[in-house]
């Protein structure tokens, strides 16, 4: 989001956390970001508030989890605590909270601290991480037995290498105009006919089992 203004006077806040044990575990970071909309929200409004919004990311993907803030509060700076649950057996409680400062009007400097504990971001935030799973898993079926036999082994397709940088992977998650991202990234949208400023014959659009193809002239 672009956001013309006093960007230095909003703090954002993140962590570098940990989910899963053993093999299965996941290093990510969780940052805390102000959203803007592209209009005020009622006419009149003199400046725009930011929302805080919470994402996460491994280096290679990034998801919106969604707000932390309130809808009328204008935040200053945030940070991000977060306390894992062990073992499970050791009693000890998972949890996430966010901190932030709310802006206060002409005369004050700040309105205080505000405490939210981000239960349910937090399991959106391991929701998320077991579909990167999944699809990682999907993914690196694509490289098949076969395949790998007859490339040399520094071109050879396998697991990790397929999916190591992969950014995003659009399959069959098709619906209308948008091609779903898998790892609920950036979806794409698709524009066929001359509306969109393609010849009418030169935009094909094909069905198949494995997604959607889009073919144009060359």
């Amino acid at each position: 989001n672009k956001h013309e203004g006093d960007e230095k006077s909003v703090g954002s806040g993140f962590i570098t956390a940990t989910f899963g044990t053993g093999d299965e575990q996941k290093k990510v970071m969780l940052v805390t970001l102000p959203v803007y909309s592209e209009k005020a929200e009622n006419e009149g409004e003199e400046k725009e508030k930011g929302k805080l919004h919470l994402w996460l990311t491994d280096n290679t993907h990034i998801v919106g989890i969604g707000p932390v803030s309130g809808r009328d509060e204008d935040v200053a700076a945030s940070s991000l605590l977060y306390k894992g649950g062990g073992s499970g057996t050791d009693g000890k409680k998972e949890e996430l909270i966010a901190l932030y400062e709310k802006k206060g009007g002409e005369d004050e400097s700040s309105l205080g601290m505000v405490p939210v504990r981000l239960t349910a971001q937090l399991q959106r935030v391991k929701d998320v991480l077991a579909t990167w799973k999944k699809v990682d898993k999907q993914v690196s079926q694509l490289c098949s037995s076969s395949a790998a036999q007859v490339t040399s082994a520094e071109t050879a397709c396998t697991a990790d290498k397929i999916t190591a940088g992969l950014v995003g992977f659009l399959s069959g998650n098709f619906s209308e105009d948008t091609w779903r991202d898998e790892y609920l990234g950036v979806n794409a949208t698709v524009k066929k006919g001359t509306k969109e400023g393609v010849a009418a014959g030169v935009a094909e659009k094909a069905g198949s089992s494995d997604g959607v193809t889009f073919r144009g002239a060359w």
